[in-house]
């Protein structure tokens, strides 16, 4: 969250890099400035373990930032003390936590010490996933073990280390939670002992605890193992890390396992080592019975006089080999050493607390007496009263939808007192009163206008119209969706408007507009490889969260290159979720009337109106074609067998001539490994069946293998069907896009002329690929 959100209380300002490098990231070019104290509320969805990352990047301005000291508070939890934040070239200090919070808010407090100021550039906020961390582990001491540490969570975690063992740097574009891992080398005691494993190229085999959510499909991919040298007389030995951690402190430690190496089932085990005098026996086939599942260990470890935290890894008896694949090391600080406020006596602070509850009591006795007085003077005040029914939640409004009445997430919502409302009168003068000079674009639901907020912030604002082929039912869904979802490749709403015929939505400004605005029929230069294939990966993890990452999740339904916005660095963000529905968790598939754009259409889901996240998938298919030749998914101008974009890829890849309909601007940059990955891809999406096609975290793992076959010189033959690489960093590293996003809404003119059928000799896909119905897009 950005840190000059609404909730802040208390005086500030902002100040600008001065001096800004050539590629600065949006999150730093500003920082906020506390010169008293001052605080943030967060309102939270949820209760549970929460997310906070603090990010400081002190650039060169007049206020000399890295001379600031202050003290930073969660819910009165110290985490920083006597905290500054000295210059570290173009790297930013970030500081996470992990904390418990009971109540829907969390405050997040800046207190700058005496003749000091406090600042900020950036605040993350989330609920981690539920059960993230266990509430009883082992207990460890540098003299070996001492039993069983309960009640992790009623302590406070500080990310110390988070390591991607035997793999490159991992940036939050790789991490399901946004996280960044380092690789391990600079950690190792003897570097000679170990060497990276074969980098793993298919996706993980995620089963019981262990999730992408836990660690992400690159940590559990690469490894370190044995340097094992068959000329030794030996090689039992063990490889060793060390970390700087505080002396004498408790750390809670996370070890990650995958095991690729082995070559038979149960022919591999070892053992980890923690100071040398505790061993934990890792046995990979019986933690899960299968091969490349992810498993991983909980220690509580307390730290020696050293200032060290070793952890080693070495063979058992009966296995030559050993390795490790993640290291995740957090300081439990414990909330009995905590004290808020700057090192005042223990005397003055039971004071202080004393006053505070007798203030307190009072208060509230006062207020119960004033409301007990209220309630009979008048009548409840109802907040954000709507004149308009919400839709059921699967969206869509259809009147032949079969909603199921057994589960709540397939029931109708009640209201939608979401928080989100914004007047008509801030949104004409947002728009300049809908000046036509400021429209941008025309689509489905109305007309799309630039705008900007008082506050300062560009808006996209769609505007209903009489006529439009979408109304109150998308209008609904479009909110309900997108209240429930926040995701870095998913668009975000701002707000709406329902007052009297005005239906309005306002979202963040996209600067970039559609992708399909840089593929064809434009004057914006075009898109290299690099980009296309960076976009459609941004796409594909929107849309895999949007199947699998959403509270029972939800699918999409109309997915095609307009529906997909860029940001200013080509940040991808899937759009427009107006026909949405919500998959309910006892039906794979359900019944439903067509809806979505011809040539995106999944054509089983045409025929049968069942539809799925696989439907979704077909689509997308679509789209990674679109990306590639750069040319429409229906286009009538052209010869019958090419009119449907889907099928004529298809047989051209069939046939050995995928490379005839490749973008000519960008044949000569894709390398023949990452074109013969992406165009599989494409196939998989497209298969005539649902059954038969990937799901959508699937064809995210195989573009990220796309663009990791494009990044790497290495040659390799057509019958090739993986990749071994050695060298962990060439293979996994990706590029990380900064993901502060604005949003837009270009053209959307999808309409399709009806042909008339002067053949029967037609096939049925050549009809289809034709037709219109309403309610298309």
């Amino acid at each position: 969250m950005n840190s000059g959100s609404p909730g802040l209380r208390g005086q500030s300002f902002t100040v600008k890099n001065s001096n800004p490098p050539t590629d600065p990231s949006p999150l730093y070019e500003e920082a906020r400035i506390f010169r008293n104290e001052s605080s943030y509320k967060f309102d939270m969805e949820a209760t549970g373990t929460c997310v906070v990352r603090l990010h400081f990047f002190p650039f060169s301005s007049p206020e000399n930032l890295s001379t600031a000291i202050f003290d930073v508070s969660a819910s009165g939890l110290v985490l920083l003390r006597n905290f500054t934040a000295p210059i570290t070239g173009n790297s930013p200090i970030i500081e996470e936590f992990f904390i418990s919070i009971s109540v829907g808010k969390l405050i997040m407090d800046f207190r700058p010490h005496e003749s000091s100021f406090a600042f900020i550039n950036a605040i993350e906020v989330y609920i981690a996933p539920k059960l993230f961390f266990p509430d009883e582990l082992e207990h460890v001491q540098s003299t070996g073990k001492k039993g069983k540490y309960t009640g992790i969570m009623s302590n406070v975690l500080h990310k110390i280390h988070r390591i991607n063992v035997g793999g490159s740097p991992l940036t939050p574009d790789n991490d399901t939670l946004w996280r960044y891992w380092v690789p391990d080398d600079i950690y190792l005691s003897n570097p000679s002992a170990a060497k990276n494993s074969t980098v793993y190229t298919e996706k993980p085999k995620y089963q019981g605890d262990a999730s992408e959510y836990i660690a992400p499909d690159f940590v559990y991919q690469t490894a370190k193992e044995m340097n094992i040298d068959t000329n030794r007389t030996s090689n039992i030995f063990n490889v060793s890390w060390s970390f700087n951690v505080s002396k004498n402190s408790t750390y809670f430690v996370r070890s990650h396992f995958c095991d690729t190496l082995s070559l038979s089932q149960n022919s591999l085990s070892f053992y980890m080592y923690l100071y040398s005098r505790f061993s934990q026996e890792i046995d990979p086939f019986n933690m899960t019975r299968s091969w490349a599942a992810p498993f991983f260990y909980d220690h509580v470890v307390d730290s020696d006089g050293s200032g060290l935290l070793n952890i080693s890894i070495g063979p058992n008896a009966g296995s030559a080999n050993a390795f490790l694949n993640g290291l995740e090391i957090m300081e439990i600080v414990k909330l009995g050493s905590v004290s808020v406020g700057n090192e005042h006596k223990k005397m003055n602070v039971v004071i202080v607390l004393v006053v505070s509850v007798v203030g307190v009591l009072t208060l509230v006795c006062i207020l119960a007496f004033l409301l007990f007085l209220g309630s009979k003077c008048r009548k409840p005040k109802t907040i954000e009263t709507s004149d308009w029914q919400p839709p059921p939640a699967y969206g869509g409004g259809s009147s032949h939808d079969r909603l199921s009445q057994g589960t709540p997430l397939c029931s109708p919502v009640a209201n939608l007192n979401l928080g989100l409302k914004i007047s008509f009168s801030e949104i004409q003068f947002a728009t300049n009163n809908f000046d036509k000079n400021l429209q941008i674009g025309k689509g489905g639901f109305g007309i799309v206008f630039k705008g900007t907020l008082k506050n300062g912030m560009k808006v996209a604002v769609k505007r209903s119209e009489p006529g439009s082929s979408q109304g109150l039912p998308e209008f609904q869904t479009e909110i309900l969706v997108l209240s429930k979802l926040r995701h870095r490749h998913l668009v975000s709403l701002i707000g709406y408007c329902k007052e009297g015929f005005e239906m309005i939505l306002v979202y963040e400004f996209m600067e970039r507009g559609s992708l399909r605005d840089h593929l064809y029929k434009t004057n914006l230069p075009p898109l290299s490889w690099m980009q296309r294939l960076e976009i459609c990966i941004g796409a594909a993890r929107g849309l895999h969260y949007l199947h699998r990452g959403s509270a029972g999740g939800f699918i999409h339904r109309d997915v095609k290159s307009t529906n997909i916005l860029l940001d200013i660095n080509h940040v991808a963000k899937v759009a427009d979720f107006g026909l949405s529905r919500l998959e309910c968790p006892d039906e794979t598939n359900f019944s439903t009337d067509v809806k979505g754009t011809f040539g995106y259409l999944d054509p089983e889901y045409f025929t049968t109106l069942q539809l799925t996240e696989k439907s979704d998938v077909y689509s997308f298919g679509v789209v990674l074609l679109e990306v590639l030749c750069a040319r429409p998914a229906i286009n009538q101008v052209l010869p019958i067998e090419e009119v449907n974009l889907a099928e004529w890829g298809i047989l051209c890849k069939k046939n050995g001539m995928l490379e005839q309909i490749v973008d000519p601007y960008i044949k000569s940059q894709i390398k023949p490994n990452s074109l013969r990955k992406f165009a599989e891809t494409a196939e998989k999406c497209l298969q005539d069946y649902g059954a038969d096609r990937p799901a959508m975290g699937d064809v995210l793992w195989d573009l990220e293998y796309a663009l990791q076959l494009q990044k790497t010189a290495r040659h390799r033959e057509p019958h090739e069907d993986s990749v071994t690489v050695t060298n962990a960093s060439a293979a996994v590293a990706m590029s990380h896009v900064p993901d502060f996003s604005s949003t837009s809404f270009a053209n959307e003119k999808d309409s399709i002329p009806i042909l008339e059928n002067n053949s029967s000799s037609r096939s049925t896909s050549e009809v289809f690929s034709s037709l219109r119905i309403d309610n298309s897009r």
